[in-house]
């Protein structure tokens, strides 16, 4: 999904209906769709828990300590958002949904603060300091 973009009529149509989300989160969020698929290592559904926890660990492997903010500037500031923009291109005809499949799923996955910034894998440095 790297370097994909949406057609512009359902860009139009999503950019009218759903003004909260930057273009970029659409696409994003389908990124980590994909992410996610080949996690999971089959194609499958993937529960709104999966794509959450996908789109974190994206976030944290594309923007490192940015991925808060990057995805605060796209208007995605809580795991609900990902729901939002799921069902977004569900009505836009994008993505398909199961019958038991729920915005609801989405709610207080993680927090953000948690999940980007005080549970950040934080990687040793080596090479600049060393002790004698």
């Amino acid at each position: 999904m790297e370097g994909s973009v949406l057609a512009e009529p359902i860009m139009d149509r999503l950019r009218k209906q759903f003004p909260a989300y930057h273009d970029t989160a659409y696409l994003f969020v389908l990124a980590a769709l994909h992410f996610t698929i080949e996690r999971v290592g089959e194609a499958r559904h993937i529960s709104g828990r999966e794509l959450a926890e996908g789109c974190r660990d994206l976030a944290l492997e594309r923007y490192g300590l940015m991925a808060r903010h990057v995805l605060e500037f796209w208007g995605i500031r809580g795991t609900r958002d990902f729901g939002e923009i799921v069902f977004a291109l569900v009505e836009c005809g994008v993505l398909v949904k199961q019958d038991g499949d729920s915005l609801t799923e989405f709610d207080g996955i993680f927090c953000f603060a948690d999940a980007f910034e005080s549970n950040y894998p934080w990687r040793p440095c080596r090479g600049f300091l060393t002790a004698s």
